[in-house]
């Protein structure tokens, strides 16, 4: 009978519209924390901090340990992202990401020296993918943000298990900082429309069906 076809369909229906109800639920908190710590001072970063807080930490930078993650283009320009050890005097060296220099330039790039004072939002170390370009550590070349492969690449046997990406209104000269916390996309609603208007559509066949079944002489 149809109805044996529809009501596990429809099951499912309801369960996707659910499950994303619950997705969108968790990004909109999502969101609002992002937005609530940027509004919000840095806290100073301790030993056991929650991604994605807004912190600032100091120390030196050692910049004849710097690398390049990723690939990005900039209008035309083709760049990474400058990654630095700091230097703690509290925790083993913490990978920063200072921000988006060109592969080829002739406009120089800042190192400040001494004590300096970084701020920004913590970023969990990341594991490989296995569609993911591999890294080229000789040369410093990093595709994915593993914490652990890049500091054993760069001589520190022993990093923080994150890192710290710079944000800074300034955009001025290289590198390039983030201007704001990452804003993850909450296309869930739409989801919640899809499955459960299918549902109410497979609702309103069977209803239409049912009509046209019980007018018939023999049914």
């Amino acid at each position: 009978m149809p109805v044996l076809v529809v009501l596990p369909v429809l099951v499912v229906l309801l369960g996707l519209g659910t499950w994303q109800v619950q997705r969108l639920q968790w990004k909109t908190t999502l969101l609002a924390e992002f937005a609530a710590a940027e509004a919000g001072p840095p806290i100073p970063l301790n030993d056991s901090p929650k991604p994605w807080t807004k912190v600032f930490a100091t120390g030196h930078f050692l910049h004849d340990r710097e690398a390049l993650l990723g690939l990005e283009v900039r209008g035309t320009i083709l760049g990474g992202h400058l990654v630095v050890p700091l230097q703690r005097a509290n925790g083993p060296p913490l990978l920063v990401n200072r921000g988006w220099v060109p592969l080829e330039s002739t406009s120089p790039v800042s190192h400040p020296e001494g004590e300096v004072r970084v701020e920004g939002y913590l970023r969990p170390s990341e594991s490989a993918s296995l569609f993911a370009a591999t890294d080229d550590a000789a040369r410093r070349r990093f595709y994915t943000f593993d914490t652990a492969v890049i500091g054993a690449a760069l001589g520190l046997p022993q990093v923080a298990p994150f890192g710290l990406v710079v944000v800074s209104g300034v955009t001025d000269g290289l590198p390039q900082p983030a201007r704001s916390l990452p804003r993850p996309s909450n296309n869930h609603l739409g989801y919640v429309v899809t499955w459960y208007g299918l549902a109410l559509a497979l609702v309103g066949v069977f209803i239409a069906w049912a009509r046209i079944r019980l007018k018939e002489p023999n049914a």
